[in-house]
């Protein structure tokens, strides 16, 4: 059987590497509910500083020789909030567009085709978009580490030292030492999630680490792997690219195509594959990674990696706590205050309040299953929702009516639509709105009102330079999202 990617040549020669960070956006931190919801997911948060963890990934390898524009891929429906934080940063990228989640092999392997379309072949730094890493110059420097054998053809994964019996990671167990000058290992085997005395052994075994979730290698290194391990994933991947479109920054891919493609994480695609010493399959290695690394994957681990007083509390917003130890209490909308508290989560936001133990914060996701089961918008949806064009906030609702608070960044605009079973009240508080309805066009200041009778065509713009605020009231016998008929629409949408 021919090949059409071959792995890369082994080189001694010094050269200078080019490095492209390839960020992948496409969980959904269901157990980080209620803060982490599926239309708004963790890795657009700002959980640790003030940074969201995407920005906090994206800026993690500035300053890096060699380091081209990064690549991400993310949900379609997450791509105008995914630019803007990018913008923020003074970042730029291409932003590959999933209609749906494949897990992560299908997510790479779109990456690394679209690195190589122009006949590149960079080394691909593939990171989790909402991973924590508080030591940065210790990571940047293993990444360099790293590099260097994926340079010479090799599969890199980094491997973190553990602390404790985890159960919640992955691990890998480390071979022999690289005969090599960057400190790696060959890569023994990987373990899935252990029981407690299983991870213990491990623990005491001192030759396991816990699974990153982060890579290194050749964008051809992958897709030759990947051409051996699963070529159902990599044709339909390519078939996917190839019926594809460029909008601007946005790759979106072909929709049909991708929806055939085989679901599969990079582990089980090819990674431990790679343990089985296959002909044809490139070499693999682990490096340990001493940086500060959480994936923050459940509310106990972000309650380690935030600062804590003396007694070992952990709080974010107006929070009052009296007698309590070893607590993590969230605040977004009010003042939370907490008496005699001992290893537990409070969480609260504008829609729904979370109390747990901290050994039971990984059962936070079948409370987001059965919220789905029973079709409550609160396991998807924030009461605040972002749209390209600003965000609305669901401030109250009931029998035919439904009020929100509505922003508009200057110079945006909603579709021109149009609602079979509502009509609206527009109130301006700050800013000025440019109102088309029907065939009328014409200004709303702050303090003025207008009304959308059902049925009848309407805008709403931001003509001005500060963001405008308005109330909306909304009246009838249906106030669904999906009352809405889109006649033109600035951003692409249906």
């Amino acid at each position: 059987m021919t090949h059409k990617f071959l792995l890369p040549a082994f080189s001694d020669d010094e050269v200078d590497l080019e490095l492209l960070p390839v960020v992948l956006s496409g969980g959904s931190g269901t157990r980080l509910w209620p803060i982490s919801r599926e239309k708004y997911p963790k890795q657009l948060l700002p959980l640790v500083d003030d940074q969201s963890m995407l920005q906090a990934t994206v800026a993690r390898l500035d300053g890096i020789q060699g380091l081209l524009e990064p690549l991400v891929v993310c949900n379609e429906e997450h791509r105008f909030v995914v630019a803007e934080q990018l913008r923020i940063l003074g970042k730029h990228p291409k932003i590959l567009l999933e209609p749906f989640g494949r897990n992560t092999a299908p997510a790479l392997t779109l990456a690394a085709l679209r690195a190589t379309k122009v006949g590149a072949d960079p080394i691909l730094i593939v990171m989790p978009a909402d991973h924590v890493i508080m030591q940065g110059d210790n990571f940047r420097e293993s990444v360099m580490r790293a590099a260097k054998l994926a340079e010479k053809g090799m599969a890199v994964t980094f491997g973190i030292t553990p602390d404790c019996p985890e159960t919640g990671y992955g691990y890998i167990q480390q071979g022999s030492p690289l005969d090599d000058a960057v400190g790696g290992y060959q890569l023994a085997r990987f373990v899935e999630k252990p029981d407690r005395d299983t991870a213990q052994a491990y623990l005491d075994a001192g030759d396991f680490l816990w699974n990153s979730g982060i890579f290194v290698m050749r964008a051809t290194t992958w897709l030759a792997a990947l051409e051996i391990c699963h070529p159902d994933i990599l044709a339909t991947c390519q078939a996917a690219l190839a019926g594809g479109s460029e909008d601007g920054d946005f790759v979106r891919i072909d929709r049909s195509a991708f929806e055939k493609c085989p679901a599969d994480s990079i582990d089980y695609a090819v990674m431990e594959r790679l343990t089985t010493g296959q002909a044809g399959l490139p070499a693999s290695a682990v490096i340990p990674l001493a940086a500060g690394w959480s994936d923050v994957g459940a509310w106990d681990a972000l309650w380690k990696v935030l600062p804590k007083c003396p007694d070992g509390n952990a709080t974010r917003g107006d929070v009052l706590l009296e007698s309590c130890s070893n607590t993590l209490v969230v605040s977004e909308s009010r003042l939370v205050a907490c008496v005699g508290l001992n290893n537990l989560v409070v969480v609260e936001t504008d829609d729904a309040v979370l109390v747990a133990h901290q050994d039971a914060t990984q059962d936070v996701k079948k409370i987001v299953d059965r919220l789905k089961a029973d079709k409550r918008s609160v396991a998807q949806w924030h009461r605040k929702v972002y749209r390209p064009w600003g965000w609305y906030d669901g401030v109250d609702s009931g029998e035919r009516f439904q009020v929100k608070r509505i922003g508009v960044k200057p110079g945006a605009a909603l579709s021109l639509q149009m609602h079979h079973h509502r009509a609206e009240h527009w109130v301006v508080v700050c800013g000025t709105a440019k109102v088309t309805r029907g065939d009328e066009v014409f200004l709303v200041a702050e303090n003025q009102s207008t009304y959308i009778p059902l049925g009848v065509r309407h805008r709403l713009e931001n003509p001005g330079t500060v963001t405008l605020e308005m109330i909306e009231v909304q009246s009838g016998s249906y106030l669904g999202e999906d009352d809405i008929v889109r006649f033109e629409d600035t951003y692409g949408r249906n």
